[in-house]
């Protein structure tokens, strides 16, 4: 049996036609599924719709699409107009995204993220399975009357969310049919799965018909630590919730000089300052032997789908991303 894996794109410099090559190369090579993300690097159902076009096996997914970025009823028809392209091979995930994307970057307001992931949920659902929509009252989201007017291809569309910390994991447990980590050591991985199953028992569903999933950083061949420094530094220094996913698996005092060095500006110094074990516990080993061993762990822990995620950056991202494609096939 050939083992389940996956692969996203995250950003980095590549093109859109840079990805479809890379998800072409994927498919061929007998990944599960592959995931674009969407935050500077281009429309994701966009270059999902390309991906489509361009592939007949492989499954695609958004990683996530955020819930204030864009509304309910436009994620719906989005969805369902990539899933057509792909003759029911898309998966949706979504996530509340964070604050320091949604406000400066975007201008909207960001707040009451576990309810408006509640709320477009239920929408999404509605739409895809009903067509319309009539005086939806939810917790954030009001919206008085939305209709479909093309037919859906799948009306029980799977559903992914973005989730880190408990709350987030067992409501995802109890109302998608997936789950997508980031960042994410073993031991993060078994607690998540222990409270996804939560959620489950909650629906009244096996733990185990619910994906868990995660996004697992790969630097490219050769190029060795110093890409993946600047994105825990990056991580750790803007966003708050994977700041302190690091500091629980550990290291909370050097998360803490490295948001210091971050607020200074002085971003190489961040990078210094992140820890070798940080890297090497929360990303794949460059060695194909230490992966696979790191990878069943994973799978021990709880984690159905990996995701490897290549971390590259500049003019020769694709060729990078394709070489850690190359490099982490399945086998």
């Amino acid at each position: 049996m050939v083992e389940r894996i996956g692969v996203a794109f995250t950003g980095g410099g590549m093109s859109p036609p840079e990805i479809v090559q890379c998800v072409q190369l994927a498919e061929e090579l007998g990944y599960e599924s592959a995931w674009v993300a969407e935050g500077h690097g281009g429309d994701q159902f966009a270059i999902l719709t390309a991906c489509a076009l361009a592939t007949s096996t492989i499954k695609l997914g958004t990683s996530i699409s955020s819930v204030f970025v864009r509304s309910a009823p436009t994620i719906a028809m989005a969805a369902a107009c990539v899933d057509h392209y792909s003759q029911g091979r898309f998966i949706l995930g979504l996530g509340s995204s964070h604050k320091v994307q949604v406000e400066p970057e975007h201008g909207l307001e960001f707040s009451a993220p576990i309810p408006k992931v509640r709320d477009t949920v239920e929408i999404v659902r509605t739409l895809l399975r009903d067509g319309n929509l009539v005086n939806y009252r939810g917790e954030v989201i009001n919206i008085d009357t939305f209709d479909l007017h093309f037919p859906v291809l799948r009306p029980d569309l799977p559903i992914y969310l973005a989730a880190v910390f408990p709350r987030m994991l067992e409501i995802a447990g109890e109302i998608s049919e997936g789950i997508l980590l980031t960042w994410c050591t073993p031991e993060h991985a078994r607690t998540a799965a222990h409270h996804v199953a939560i959620g489950a028992g909650r629906a009244g569903v096996e733990s185990s018909s619910v994906e868990l999933a995660t996004l697992l950083s790969v630097a490219p061949p050769g190029a060795g630590d110093g890409g993946m420094r600047r994105v825990a530094a990056t991580y750790a220094g803007r966003f708050p919730r994977y700041r302190r996913l690091m500091a629980e698996a550990g290291f909370a005092d050097d998360v803490e000089l490295v948001l210091r060095a971050w607020r200074e500006g002085n971003l190489p110094r961040a990078e210094r300052l992140v820890p070798q074990r940080l890297i090497d516990r929360m990303s794949l080993p460059s060695d194909a032997g230490e992966r696979r061993e790191r990878l069943a762990e994973y799978r021990e822990a709880g984690i159905t789908l990996p995701i490897i995620a290549p971390r590259v950056a500049g003019e020769a991202a694709g060729k990078s991303a394709l070489e850690i494609i190359r490099g982490n096939a399945p086998a």
